[in-house]
This record gives structure tokens, sequence and C-alpha cells, in this order.
């Protein structure tokens, strides 16, 4: 990607990526930047991560396993559902400029180099802007759209061999949320500006995709020898109609979801499907745009099996592919029953939308345009959903719970506008705020989670709350319908088969739900009075505690507290409640910190024994924990004959368990410790694994300097 820019001064930054198993994306791409070409960003909040860039393409192709490409779900209940879906995807943009034909993309098949045909995009010296509308997120705005808003400002105009810029410049945001109902799909919203002096004309705008379905728990790309396989996909075009009001005069409009899915499943591994779908755009009337489909082999520019299925070199034939759609074999051999082929391949995606412009360029509205100066809005989804059944055969039933996400995903587009007709009806009072302004990417929602502060013990851990929710409207009655919260537990383990566990509910006293009131998780004084406790810069009102825990399992005790609104009994709309997603938090119990000099201090389990229950398969995969010690600490661990093995610097305020791979190990980002107490993998400063044996071990309090011993047993 060796962009020129002759006004410029160009730092080339060399974009090193693991790979392994992966034979269709370089271990490194080249990308030319005024800063930083950001490639790092991933939405979190929901159960869809998604890789977001600021030059145009999506996703990550599969070469970092750290970093989710396009996984659903991101935080599965169980291993078979966290499933890949497209390895890169990019926006592309077509339109004519003085009859030309030009089109910019993001990325196309087998381009990885900017300069290269098809790699056009590039940042305009910013990295990915980030902000959300949840007030207890550290990013919080109150000019976010949606939980978690990824904002990019990117342009076409560089030096790219045998290519014509549009020159345009695209400022994206990125909309997520993390409702139950909204987890499963990332909306794109695309603010596409003409920055040139040439109008253009009949713009199209899509979504290129190098979809491919795999669980990498299962076939991973990772490891030679993982079994992936680029060439199992197949694809299809949902057109069926898609009505949120079928009762009212508006009979809804098509939901056009191009999609793929892994062919066999891959045996109960990859039941999953991705798709992508145009949502709509605010300056061209519905009658006048529409939706196109195509697709192709990877790097296939001639199909004997489908000639009409075939990748587009030249701008002219990528203009066609925007501008109209693949034809359909309905009844033919080799196609689906939707006229589609029927044999499993490397199979891109192509979906796009248009004519687009901000006026009409001939009398009958046929033709648009945008003249220099102005800007259009485009919004694309993209969607996954699990397999509503094991049919072996794709069809619209196991399509079912796709179609259900994609639905969400327009009536978050449709915003204000309800049943989806592009404008304010009146009758059903769908103008909200009465501005006069139909508004876009608005939805019922619960009130938001609360800020959780916990405080882990020796096998207890006291949660603590405040009541933000108590005070939230909602977005569409703009009423406070604030009704209760709710705690949850997570067993997890490191087959991550458990769910989680309610384990209280507490509501207002009125005509809903139990009555509990908030009397037993309220916090008081000496006298029994509404009291509060101030942990950092935060004030805290109730706190709920949970005993009977083990101590130091990593990865075992996972909290969350949720709130949840009163429902609208008017429209329908049942109790909508906050995600466990928002404040979840793992925690490690144990003894607290402890300054004296007569506590004593100890190592469990003691004696130690190889492959204990907590530990994992491999010889950095074993862990003790050292309790009762002071906030800041050294601790020394010696042979029985003095030879100094291991020391280990101790501070309560910063631990983190990063030394202890068990500790890192499918841990959240969020974990609270004891404080008191430091885990070790017993591997020793001469990166050895500890033999069989007594150890003594030394605790020295940084603060007094006062020093407590004790020993242990390894039996191996």
């Amino acid at each position: 990607m060796n962009k020129k820019f002759p006004f410029l001064v160009l730092v080339l930054l060399l974009i090193t990526i693991n790979s392994h198993a992966n034979d269709r994306y370089p271990t490194s791409l080249a990308k030319s930047s005024t800063s930083v070409a950001d490639y790092v960003h991933y939405t979190t909040v929901g159960q869809l991560g998604l890789t977001i860039t600021n030059f145009g393409v999506i996703g990550e192709g599969y070469n970092n396993p750290n970093q989710p490409s396009c996984k659903y779900k991101q935080y599965p209940d169980n291993l078979k559902e966290q499933v890949e879906h497209m390895s890169y995807g990019g926006l592309w943009v077509g339109a004519k400029v003085n009859g030309e034909k030009r089109v910019s993309t993001g990325v196309v098949d087998g381009v990885f180099d900017y300069g290269a045909e098809g790699f056009e995009f590039t940042d305009n010296g910013d990295s990915i802007f980030e902000r959300s509308s949840i007030p207890t997120s550290k990013v919080y705005s109150p000019y976010a759209i949606s939980h978690q808003d990824f904002k990019a400002t990117f342009h076409d105009q560089g030096s790219v061999i045998n290519h014509s810029p549009l020159d345009i410049q695209v400022d994206m945001t990125t909309y997520t949320w993390n409702y139950s109902f909204t987890e499963a799909f990332v909306i794109l919203n695309y603010h596409i500006s003409n920055i040139g002096s040439q109008t253009l004309e009949d713009v199209f705008v899509g979504i290129w995709a190098d979809a491919a379905v795999g669980n990498m728990n299962y076939t991973s790309i990772y490891e030679p020898g993982g079994g992936w396989s680029w060439y199992d996909n197949q694809n299809g075009f949902d057109e069926s109609i898609f009505d949120p009001i079928p009762d009212d005069a508006f009979q809804g409009l098509e939901r056009d979801i191009a999609y793929q899915f892994d062919q066999d499943g891959d045996n109960g591994y990859a039941q999953s499907y991705v798709g992508f779908t145009f949502l709509g755009t605010e300056t061209v009337p519905r009658a006048y745009w529409d939706t196109h489909y195509n697709q192709w082999k990877w790097n296939t520019s001639l199909d004997q099996d489908y000639p009409e299925y075939y990748m587009p070199i030249t701008d002219e034939e990528r203009y066609e592919k925007l501008s109209n759609s693949v034809a359909k074999h309905k009844g033919e051999d080799n196609y689906t029953a939707e006229g589609y082929p029927a044999k499993s391949a490397s199979w891109m995606i192509l979906v796009s939308a248009g004519p687009f412009g901000t006026q009409p360029a001939n009398n009958d509205s046929t033709s648009w345009e945008i003249q220099p100066g102005q800007s259009i809005d485009v919004a694309f989804a993209i969607v996954c959903g699990a397999w509503a059944n094991e049919g072996a055969e794709d069809s619209e039933a196991r399509r079912s719970l796709l179609r259900v996400n994609a639905d969400w995903a327009q009536k978050a587009f449709n915003g204000e506008d309800v049943n989806g007709n592009g404008r304010l009806d009146e009758g059903i009072q769908e103008d909200q705020d009465g501005d006069g302004v139909l508004d876009r990417f608005v939805l019922p929602a619960p009130p938001p989670s609360p800020k959780l502060h916990v405080v882990p013990e020796k096998n207890k851990v006291t949660l603590y709350w405040n009541n933000i929710p108590e005070f939230a409207e909602d977005p569409i009655s703009r009423e406070k319908d604030f009704e209760g919260y709710k705690v949850y537990a997570r067993r997890k383990t490191s087959q991550l088969e458990a769910e989680w566990t309610l384990l209280a509910t507490f509501d207002l006293k009125n005509e809903l739900g139990y009555n509990t009131g908030f009397d037993y998780i309220r916090i008081k004084d000496e006298f029994g009075d509404p009291s509060y406790e101030i942990f950092g810069q935060d004030t805290f009102y109730y706190k709920f505690e949970n005993a009977n825990l083990l101590n130091g399992w990593p990865d075992k005790n996972i909290f969350s507290i949720t709130s949840y609104d009163q429902g609208d009994e008017r429209t329908g709309l049942a109790q909508l409640e906050s995600s466990q997603l928002e404040n979840k938090i793992t925690v490690i119990t144990g003894q607290q910190s402890i300054e004296d000099e007569v506590s004593e201090v100890g190592v469990y389990p003691n004696p130690y024994r190889i492959n204990a229950l907590w530990d994992g398969s491999g010889v950095r995969d074993r862990m003790v924990w050292f309790t009762g010690l002071p906030s800041e600490a050294t601790i020394r661990i010696f042979t029985i004959s003095g030879e100094l093995v291991k020391s280990i610097e101790h501070d309560a305020q910063s631990y983190s368990g990063s030394e202890t791979n068990r500790l890192q190990e499918g841990l959240s980002s969020s974990t609270a410790y004891s404080g008191g107490e430091h885990a070790w993998d017993l591997i020793t400063d001469d990166d050895q694994a500890l033999a069989t044996g007594i150890y003594i071990f030394a605790v020295e309090n940084k603060a007094s300097g006062f020093t407590k011993t004790g020993r242990f047993l390894v039996i191996k």
C-alpha cells in the first residue's frame, strides 16, 4: 500500500501480523499513512466482534488469533457458538465522472498493498475515535448514538496504478449496542462527501466481503494441519419481506440480505450465518434506488461452472457489478432453488445500492448527482445468526434467527420511522420528540446497567452499585421507566459451558413484579438510615454479598448487575433488561492484605501435586497462591539448602496476575483480586520448572521490613 502524496512526507508503516496456516493473506501488510493505520479496534459491547479500520477495510484477515475479525459469539456459553465469519471486507463506491465510470475500493480479491489497483483508501492522519452512550463508560459522551461508536475518516485522493479517484472523503461511524436483541449486528454509516471539482453522477455504494465461516476451536487457521478450509461455503440472497407493522397501510420492504454459511456446519461447530444488508439513505426516496447482489469465487475472473459469476477487474466492470444484480437461474442444474450456485467454494459477496445523490440529474429522478462540496449518507449492517435448526439444507426456517437480527438492525436504522416507510406518520405518533425531524438510530432501551464495584475477601465477595439507572429516560417514550435490578453470577469453566445464574431480583414496590423493594440491599448507617459508600470518585448506594466461594480459582466467579424497565402495555413491548456484558467483572476471592506481624503467611494448595484441578495442560499452566501478604511485599522462595530459586514483587494496588498463564486464559479484561494473595506458576528465575521437594519462602513487608516465613511441598 505504498501511498504517494506529492504534498506530504510519507511514513511507511509495516503492519506485521501473526500468521500460521493462513495461505490467503500475507504475514505483513504495508500501509502508507500520515500518522498510523488503525487496525486494532474491534467492537466489544455486543456478541459480534468486528474489526474496524480507518482506511476503508473491515475485518483483520484471520491473522491475529487474539483479535476477532467478524466473530459471533465472541463471549460464548459454548465453544461451538464461537464462530468467525469474514476475513476481510471493504467499502466500494462507484460513480460516473463526465461519463467515465470510476470505482474506489477499500479492498478487492488478492490485493494487499496500497498503490495496487483495488486498495484505494487511506486515513486522514487520525486513528479511530471511540465514544459511548453508557453513562458509566470510560468513553461516555452525550453525543454518542450507541453503546459503542467508532468514528474514522479516510479518502481516495492518492496515486494508484490504473485508477482514477472519485475525490471523495468518507466519514464512517459504526454503531453497536449490548442489548440481547441487538448483540448480533454492527451498523456502518458512511457520510460520503464530494471533495473534488467534478460532479459525481449515479453513485452506487457497496460492501465487498471475503466471507468464510468457520470455528477456530474446531478447524483452526492458526495451526498447521488445523483443518481450515476456505472452500466449503455457500451463498444466498434473502429477498423476503420485512413489515414492522403488519396492520398498517405500508406493506413493508424486501430484506435483501446477502448471506453465507458453512455448507455442512462442521459437525455443529460452524452452524451460523453471516449477512450483509443495506439499511437506507436520507437523500434519495426509496422509490428511486434499489439493492443489488453479486457473488464470485475468490480471485476468479473466468468461471467455467458459473460464467456470469466472475470477479470484476476494471473500474467499468466493478461499476457494472455495483449497479446490477447477477442473474438468477431458478430450476437449473447446479443452482439452488433461489437460483444461486449450489456448489460450495470460496465465494465473495458484494451487496450494493443506488443510484444516490443529493439531487436528481434528470426530470424523472432516475439519475442522481452529487455536486462538489455536497454529501450523502448511506448505512449498511453486518449481521450474524445461528442456524435456527439443524436441517441439512439452507432454508427460510433455518435462517429465521438471521432474519430476526437483521430486522432489529433495520429497526435501529429506522428509528422514529416505526413502520419503515421513510417518513414520519402522524397517525401512529412516530415523532417521539415532536421536533418534526426523523431521528435515526433510536431503539427502545432498558435503563443502563449500574456502575459496579467489587470487594473480594476470603471465600466471599461484596458487590456495590450506584443508582444511575433509576433516573434514565427511555429514548422512545421519553419516560423514566426503571423497575429493578438483577444480580447474576457465572461459574465459568475453561470449557465455557456455564451460563449466567440469577442470584437475586429486586424491584420497586408498585403494581408490577415482586414488589421486594430495595431495603435488603440498601447501604445503611449505624442508625439504620439509608447511607452510601465511596470508592474512588464513585458513590454507591446498594450492596449484595455472595459467600461460600472457592479462593484462588481462575475464571470461576464472574458477576454482573443489570437493570430492567417496566415494559409498555400500550405498545405490547415486554420488559427490557440491560446486558450482563455491560459491567461484568471477574473476581478471584482470597485473603485481603494483612499488615500485622502476628498473622501467618501461607501457600495453597500445600502440598502441591502436579496436575491440580485448576492447572492447565502445559508446564507453565501450573499455579500456587501465597496468602496472608501485606499490601507491598517481596516474596523469596528457597530450596531446603538455602538456594534462592525465585523472587517475586507483590503490590496489591497494581497486581493483575499477568505473569501467571492460568490467570490470563479466558479471564475478562476487568478482574478484581483480594490484595493479600499472589499467584506463582512454579517457574524459577532461571526459567526452569520447580522440582519435587520441600521449599522455604520468606515474605518481607516493604513498609515495616518485618519478614515472615513458611514452607511448602511440591509433589510430581
